[in-house]
């Protein structure tokens, strides 16, 4: 699917994604549908969507198809045998997570303990070409009602940058996003992003990292929020016992699934770490995905969740994802919520597999 306009991060430039749709039937005739997120390229993690194929259709739907099981938690552990491939084990596990809610009658995000009725929309202001494309871009996202902006940035086009946003927009929660663009020389930048009242800079350090990123939090007043270095669970314990980090971006896909990241959200509250929910340019099904995980009680701050017509001429979704007053409202038919909008998957639909 084309972007309606290319988004830019210090990592690269998306002018299109492409995705698999996994579609998940019971003997009863029920569906479930899951989205890939990973990138073309493998520049945000290792997968890629050629690699996330791969694995999918050779090792994790044969490991599903295996034997029975009995709630899409036991799924992250028949997957444990294939290592990291995160995103190809959560493309899959969603469609399992959307099935099991939809024979439950219910929504996802009641299904896995989501109790809001409604989440805050935040979003994410790609690097632009000039200054005033990047102020004109934010004060239509501030029109349109987003609560929060978070803005990319990388050495060169930081400080300068926030400081003008700033002082164009005095009132607005905002945050920025350095997807692994800077190292521990760069301290004194990152210390002066401090006086712009930042909600949280978020992966600043390596990809990666865990370690360097305490020594960062330690002597930053602004927290730090960690999200390429947060892969399990296990990864954040590690930082919260380490002190890298403030605040945990969660993002399904990164995680390797849903179940893992209601383990992070139940761990992160038990800690008192704010979480909130990522994006991925994700198309209709893997946002719907989203925002049932953003409706967990400790999701803190407005996640990268926006309308499907921020990114999209025609979303694969019906209706498609709208927000109101910064606000998106929680569908409440069973599963994810959403029909799926055969026309528009049919149009961009460039291959087709079954497995039984």
């Amino acid at each position: 699917m084309e972007l309606k306009t290319p988004f830019q991060t210090s990592f690269g430039t998306f002018t299109d994604k492409d995705f698999y749709i996994i579609e998940a039937v019971d003997n009863h005739g029920s569906r479930g549908f899951g989205e890939s997120v990973a990138f073309p390229a493998p520049w945000y993690t290792e997968e890629t969507g050629h690699t996330n194929h791969y694995v999918m259709t050779d090792f994790l739907i044969p490991l599903l198809l295996e034997k029975p099981i009995n709630h899409p938690d036991d799924i992250s552990e028949r997957f444990s045998v294939v290592r990291r491939n995160n995103m190809a084990k959560a493309a899959v596990e969603g469609a399992v997570w959307d099935l099991y809610a939809k024979r439950k009658n219910i929504p996802l995000s009641k299904a896995i303990g989501g109790k809001k009725t409604k989440i805050d929309a935040g979003v994410s202001v790609g690097i632009q070409p000039t200054l005033d494309k990047l102020l004109a871009v934010i004060d239509n996202y501030v029109a349109d009602g987003y609560k929060r902006i978070k803005l990319k940035i990388k050495p060169g086009s930081d400080v300068d940058i926030v400081r003008e946003v700033r002082k164009h927009f005095p009132n607005i929660q905002m945050m920025a996003d350095a997807n692994s663009a800077y190292t521990l020389n760069d301290i004194d930048t990152l210390k002066q992003l401090a006086e712009f009242g930042l909600t949280m800079i978020e992966q600043p350090l390596g990809y990666n990292d865990i370690y360097e990123h305490s020594i960062l939090q330690h002597q930053l007043q602004t927290p730090v929020c960690l999200d390429e270095s947060i892969n399990s669970l296990a990864d954040a314990k590690a930082a919260v016992e380490l002190g890298s980090c403030r605040v945990i971006n969660l993002k399904i896909g990164r995680v390797g699934g849903i179940s893992e990241a209601k383990r992070i959200h139940d761990y992160c509250r038990q800690k008192n770490i704010p979480v909130w929910c990522g994006g991925m340019l994700e198309a209709g099904v893997g946002r719907a995905h989203n925002i049932a995980l953003a409706s967990l009680p400790h999701f803190m701050f407005p996640g990268d969740i926006s309308a499907s017509g921020r990114y999209w001429h025609q979303d694969i979704i019906k209706p498609e994802v709208t927000v109101q007053n910064g606000e998106i409202n929680l569908p409440e038919q069973p599963g994810i919520g959403y029909s799926i909008d055969w026309e528009a998957l049919e149009a961009h639909r460039i291959s087709k597999q079954v497995f039984t």
